[in-house]
Formats: C-alpha cells, sequence, structure tokens
C-alpha cells in the first residue's frame, strides 16, 4: 500500500466520522422549526424542561434521522457488496430485482388496502409486503441462475433484469386500476420517503445493519480475492458458491427491509461506493465500513434539503437522491464508455 493511499485511508477514518456526526445533528436540528445545537443536546438528554423542543426532537426528528442513517448505511453497504461481487463499479442492488420485487409486494398491498397493523406493531402491511415482494424477486432470480457448475454471474444479471420488467409491467397494471387515492399513495411511495419514521423502523433497519457490520470482517477478504476472478478466488481456497449465495442473502434481506421502511431511494448503493472506491482504493475491508458511515451521511444531508429547500412542503428524498445519482452515473458511463 502505497503512502498517498494509506494518508487518504487515515483522512476517511477521521473525516467521515466526524462529518457523519455533524449531519446527524444538523438532521435533527434543521426543520420548519430551528434548534440550536444546545437545545438538541439537552432535548437528546432529556435533562431540564425540553417542552416543544424535546418533543420534536424525540418524537419526530430523531426517529427520522435514525432511519435516514440506518437506511443509508444498508443500501451503501449492499451496493458495495454487489460491486465487489459483480467485479463492475455500475453494479446496483436493484440489478437483481430486489427493489422491484419489493416496489410490486407494496403497491399490490395499497391496492387491496392493506392498512392493518404487522408483525412490528407500527408497520404497516405495505411494509411487510415490499420486504416480502424483495425477498421473493431475489429467490425467483437466485434459482434460475444457479445451476450445476454452479451461480451464474450473468445470468444472474438478465434475470434480475427480466424480474424489474415484468414487475414494473405488473406495477403500471396496478396503477392504471387504481383510484387516484391510490394512485397518489403508489407515485409518492416509489418515490422513496421518510415522513412515516417512527422508532419501530428505526429500530429495525438498525437491527439489519448491525447485521451487515457483523459480517463484514468475514467477507471483506473474500470480496478482496475474488477481485481475481472466481477461478483464481477457488485456488486460494474461497468457497466462491458459499459466498455468492451468503452475500445475495444478506443484500435481498438488506435492499428489502430498506425498501419497506422508506420506498425506492435510488442510487445510494451506486454513488456512494465508487465515491469511496476512487478515495480509499478497493480493499473492501475498508471499503465496507467507510461506505456505511458515506451512505449514511448522503441520505441524512438529502433529507434534511428534502424537508427544507422549499419547507413546509417535503419533497421526497428519493428524488433527491436520484438528482445527484444521474449527473454521477451518467460520467461513469462516460468514463467507462470503452470497456462497456
Amino acid at each position: 500500500m502505497t503512502i498517498a493511499r494509506i494518508r487518504a485511508l487515515n483522512l476517511a477514518w477521521w473525516l467521515l466520522p466526524a462529518v457523519f456526526a455533524s449531519s446527524f445533528v444538523t438532521a435533527v436540528a434543521v426543520g420548519a422549526v430551528y434548534l440550536s445545537p444546545s437545545q438538541v443536546f439537552v432535548a437528546l438528554s432529556g435533562q431540564g424542561e425540553g417542552g416543544l423542543a424535546r418533543d420534536i426532537v424525540q418524537a419526530i426528528r430523531l426517529p427520522r434521522a435514525i432511519l435516514a442513517a440506518g437506511v443509508g448505511a444498508v443500501l451503501a453497504i449492499c451496493g458495495a457488496m454487489l460491486q465487489g461481487l459483480f467485479r463492475n463499479p455500475l453494479a446496483d442492488p436493484s440489478l437483481i430485482g430486489v427493489t422491484a420485487g419489493a416496489s410490486f409486494g407494496a403497491c399490490l398491498a395499497i391496492l387491496l388496502g392493506a392498512e392493518v397493523a404487522g408483525a412490528f406493531g407500527s408497520l404497516p402491511m405495505v411494509s411487510i409486503a415490499a420486504f416480502c415482494g424483495g425477498l421473493t424477486a431475489v429467490a425467483l432470480v437466485y434459482k434460475v441462475a444457479k445451476g450445476i457448475n454452479g451461480t451464474s454471474v450473468a445470468t444472474m444479471l438478465l434475470m434480475g433484469i427480466a424480474v424489474t420488467a415484468f414487475s414494473a409491467s405488473l406495477v403500471g397494471l396496478m396503477e392504471y386500476f387504481a383510484d387516484n387515492e391510490m394512485l397518489r399513495r403508489i407515485s409518492l411511495w416509489r418515490m422513496g420517503g421518510l415522513d412515516a419514521a417512527s422508532y419501530p423502523r428505526a429500530f429495525l433497519i438498525l437491527a439489519v445493519l448491525c447485521g451487515l457490520l457483523v459480517t463484514m470482517p468475514r467477507f471483506g477478504s473474500s470480496l478482496n480475492v475474488l477481485l481475481l476472478g472466481e477461478s483464481q478466488a477457488r485456488h486460494l481456497g474461497v468457497d466462491v458458491e458459499r459466498v455468492k449465495t451468503t452475500l445475495i442473502v444478506f443484500v435481498a434481506a438488506g435492499v428489502g427491509a430498506s425498501v419497506a421502511v422508506a420506498g425506492s431511494i435510488a442510487f445510494v448503493g451506486l454513488v456512494v461506493p465508487h465515491m469511496v472506491r476512487l478515495w480509499v482504493g478497493p480493499d473492501h475491508r475498508q471499503l465496507l465500513p467507510l461506505s456505511a458511515l458515506a451512505g449514511a451521511i448522503l441520505l441524512l444531508l438529502s433529507d434534511t434539503l428534502a424537508r427544507t429547500i422549499i419547507a413546509p412542503v417535503e419533497i421526497p428524498v428519493g428524488l433527491i437522491t436520484a438528482l445527484i445519482g444521474v449527473p454521477f452515473f451518467i460520467s461513469l458511463l462516460r468514463k467507462n464508455k470503452r470497456s462497456l
């Protein structure tokens, strides 16, 4: 490792946690009612007469900030895992169909008018249907891609495209038959948003994030070896099929849970890992945790911007991340057009 790379890593491990902390405080402080950092800390500590500030922080902004940080971190980790697995910086969690499947499940629940509470109390049936739809789509993709000689990455990608197109057509058919109220709910859900944030949703995504963080040291080295190619990885003692299967399951669970609690939020899984890779290099032992921090920062700042840019109206945060991600994606295509 070169001296420049070591310096970049040291800077990243110092800068990203500091930016994350300031972004979190900003997300809690900024809104229709501005709160000073001191008011935020008093409200979080529960000391003194918090009054209105305490109610705003503890009941509204804190669970929303936790949810934004958790969803951003999960999507970024899943994106980094898939880019390492497919050995392609343009890979995105939506490529394996999980986002499209989750969208189909949520739209079906909305169309059927499912409003009953689910297993997590305040999590509506729409979220549970989205999670089940995402896992079902990935299971279908994986079943088709898995053969006698192992799991074909090319087949998985092609099947993911097919599932995405099929799910999109079904969602379009449901939108055609939906009434105005259901159509608006479907449209807003597909744009992605954190306005329905609650502590059960935040704790759910934190539980998924903890599971991913625990497994990161285990798969960092394997993903590094996979960069050399599957045959070389097998010769070096990596159980390639087991790594593929486990990573796909974790990515499906992570993205499915994120879509279930926050809707479809685009480009976080694509943009964040690639930006961090350009900064600190391709070592997944460093890339995965740093991507988690950067993803949390991106979604915290995007949600703060979505809440304040035309306050008191809130813009769906998925639109903000798409506005950031599309120009970056185009620049990636231009840089990689010779190899595509």
